[in-house]
């Protein structure tokens, strides 16, 4: 028997199917010679200080640092982890080969091999390696499954990244809250997001000590055109006077005017960072927001992979873009040019073997669904977008550069002009940043001239910008270093820290410690963050640079450059010295603010409080709607009438087709019999709009509402028609047996 593991449940029920293994069993799927299991992300972890010896139970200076002979893993403390592992165990003690059916990345080989190590198995292990979850692709992966131990240095950089963090995490956060702490609140301390918050801490320091140096400039209008002095600021106002009075009342003469025609590439694929900073920026989406959404995508099988670092696509993927263009719903107007034109376009900006790791840039699979919620229909028209228009021709453009002399003084002026848009077509409808170098300017001709407007301008310096949360994940990518061109930022990936999949945790992180915190869109670093950062001597703690080069150490093992030993020998080394310094630095005052956990307890139990006199003051305005004598009252799973025993049964239940109901719907519900629209209704494994409403036997029923004419979202072929009872597909000669009915009872 073969036994396939995925990371999740619902990856192993599409495996399932697909391998014909549909027999339900407690924990896995079973059928044609297959085994289908699951983990849930991580089911074994590393064990914790106290499973090593009884003193690391208690948090002493004197038993730092923590360093154990050799690291354990055990199972997760939780019954329903515990259950499932038990499940695995025995499937992994009985099976005649293993398919590795994890999340193709570091962590995902790392959560699987554990489950296997902690199973103590000794089956063959071979390794699924698939970059989208369509049924084509899976199908292909199990075609060309790879051998286990081609993996093998991957799990070795992310059994020494797990190590590593556990080391200096778990040593240094017990030092500087012993040394530091008050109250029992605990300072953490991290491998990437200390350094991180030295990153937002020394930016904030820098504005808050920037003192503002006024400087002049002079600048005139000619032809509704504002040309610069070359002669730049003026740091004394008098001086810029001096030039003001000597151009007044003197044309302005214009001299050489030079154009250059240039081609503007495609803005490159997504990475996972770079995704996450384009939402950040046009939709305000937190890092970890835009994560959850293209992993959603991801499973909904409509982009492939997200957690990537690569902006590139490997040279197999271009026989597919024909299908992927032409399957993409709802983009025929811009995919139609690239389809019908010829040989589509290959670039090496796009296409390069070298540039591909685990996986490939995210891309649109051709696959359409029509259950997207609001932000994942956004995160996809960006990465449909992006994918149209590396395929379209460069945008030709023509910089113009115009010189004028005024007197003695020289000015000028630049301006842009776009010959033939190409790839911009894509995104014409989209609002655009304002850009002084996109002005289109006059037909200026060389020796004319005339009158101008001059103007005396007062400025002053500027600090820097605080971070964003875009702006942050770059500092991230480049190890602080400001990076504006692509090419130079590709090239210090490398030496980023933190991993595309990490970043947005760590954020997070630094906002449930309370050490940061959002003002509009700026990341500001509270009093305990920037006190923190200063108590810290240690650079190599708290340098993103020097972080970014033990990221680097990390990779050097994934490619087998550099052996673990070696890693993990520096990191002992490089903890002993953090608590060695701690010890020995002198105590000062941080100050503590409650971590959001405990912010959130707070709010969830005042939350409850008014949820509980808003449900009462909803359940004494309500009448039955069926007896029209009793009072709706809330139970435990379902509003009743409070006539019931008097015969009276209606019942709304919590949930229907397992949506949630509000408090404000069902009074809704009782009083006007209808509800507005409602989103998110299960029915046949879709996600379903409609409204609920009471019958004339006050039965509940869900009238369903279907977008005709869209995709179909079980066959992806046909598209959606309205029939006399029920919603279907025009597939349905093909085989295909989507059908949703008008009104669902309850």
């Amino acid at each position: 028997m073969k036994l396939c593991i995925a990371e999740k449940p619902s990856v192993a029920k599409e495996i399932a199917q697909i391998l014909g293994a549909r027999t339900r069993r407690d924990g896995y799927f079973e059928g044609n010679g297959y085994q289908v299991s699951w983990t849930f992300g991580h089911l074994c972890t590393l064990k914790e200080p106290h499973d090593y010896t009884d003193k690391w139970k208690y948090w002493d200076m004197r038993y730092l640092p923590m360093i154990p002979p050799r690291f354990g893993i055990k199972v997760i403390d939780d019954g329903g982890v515990k259950k499932q592992f038990n499940t695995l165990e025995k499937l992994i003690g009985e099976a005649d080969e293993i398919v590795n059916c994890g999340d193709a990345g570091q962590e995902g080989e790392l959560i699987q091999r554990w489950v296997l190590t902690k199973a103590v198995n000794k089956a063959p292990v071979k390794r699924l390696w698939i970059s989208s979850l369509t049924e084509e692709a899976i199908r292909e992966g199990f075609d060309k499954l790879h051998q286990g131990e081609e993996f093998d240095k991957l799990y070795e950089a992310g059994s020494a990244r797990a190590i590593g963090d556990w080391l200096l995490g778990m040593n240094a956060t017990r030092a500087y809250t012993l040394k530091y702490g008050q109250n029992k609140q605990v300072l953490s301390i991290g491998r990437v997001q200390t350094p991180t918050l030295a990153m937002i801490v020394e930016r904030q320091l820098e504005i808050e000590n920037f003192k503002p140096v006024p400087y002049w400039e002079v600048k005139t209008t000619y032809r509704d055109t504002v040309f610069s002095a070359t002669s730049g600021r003026f740091q004394k106002p008098e001086d810029a006077q001096t030039v003001l009075a000597e151009i007044s009342g003197i044309d302005l003469y214009i001299g050489n005017i030079e154009t250059k025609n240039s081609n503007e590439h495609p803005p490159r694929l997504f990475d996972l960072t770079s995704l996450q900073i384009e939402c950040n920026r046009k939709f305000s989406m937190s890092a970890d927001d835009t994560l959850r959404t293209i992993q959603s995508l991801y499973e909904k099988k409509v982009t492939t992979y997200p957690r990537v670092d690569t902006t590139f696509l490997s040279d197999d993927i271009y026989k597919k873009v024909p299908s992927i263009l032409k399957n993409m719903k709802g983009y025929e107007s811009l995919t139609q040019p690239i389809i019908g034109g010829g040989k589509i376009r290959k670039s090496k900006k796009v296409f390069d073997n070298k540039k591909i790791t685990d996986h490939h840039a995210i891309i649109p699979t051709g696959q359409n669904r029509i259950d997207l919620s609001d932000a994942e229909r956004k995160v996809f028209e960006l990465v449909c977008k992006r994918f149209i228009a590396v395929f379209y021709p460069d945008c030709k453009v023509a910089n113009t550069n115009v010189e004028a002399t005024i007197g003695q003084h020289n000015f000028k002026t630049t301006g842009k002009q776009i010959l033939a848009p190409g790839w911009r077509v894509v995104f014409q409808n989209e609002a655009k940043d304002d850009n002084s170098e996109d002005r289109i300017l006059p037909a200026f001709t060389t020796g004319e001239h005339g009158p101008h407007q001059p103007d005396l301008q007062e400025k002053q310096t500027q600090p820097p910008q605080y971070f964003t949360e875009a702006t942050l994940l770059r500092a991230m990518e480049t190890a602080g270093k400001n990076m504006d061109d692509e090419e130079l930022r590709e090239l210090m990936k490398e030496n980023g820290i933190g991993r595309p999949s990490t970043r947005a945790n760590i954020i997070e992180t630094l906002f449930r410690r309370r050490y940061i915190q959002k003002e509009r869109k700026r990341l500001v670093a509270t009093p305990t963050g920037v006190e923190l950062i200063g108590s810290i001597e240690n650079d190599l703690l708290k340098s993103a640079e020097l972080t970014g080069q033990w990221e680097r150490k990390l990779r050097q093992i994934e490619s087998g450059e550099l052996e673990i030993a070696l890693f993990m020998e520096e990191m002992k080394t490089m903890v002993s010295d953090v608590i060695n310094q701690v010890k020995s630095s002198p105590r000062r005052q941080i100050t503590i603010l409650e971590d959001e956990e405990t912010l959130k307890a707070k709010a969830k139990e005042e939350a409850k409080l008014k949820k509980q006199e808003a449900a009462q003051k909803v359940a004494d305005d309500l009448t039955c709607p069926k007896c029209g004598k009793g009072q709706l009252l809330k139970g435990n799973s379902a509003w009743g009438c409070s006539g019931w025993k008097a015969g009276c049964r209606f019942t709304i239940p919590f949930a229907v087709h397992e949506k949630k109901l509000t408090d404000k719907q069902v009074a809704t519900l009782s009083t006007k019999r209808k509800t507005p629209l409602i989103k998110g209704f299960s029915f046949d494994d879709l996600k379903i709009d409609g409204k609920l409403i009471l019958n004339a036997s006050s039965e509940i029923v869900l009238q369903t509402e279907i977008k005709a004419d869209s995709s179909c979202p079980k066959c992806n072929v046909g598209k959606i028609i309205k029939g006399k009872t029920a919603y279907g597909c025009t597939n349905f000669k093909g085989g295909c047996s989507f059908r949703v009915p008008f009104e669902i009872e309850s």
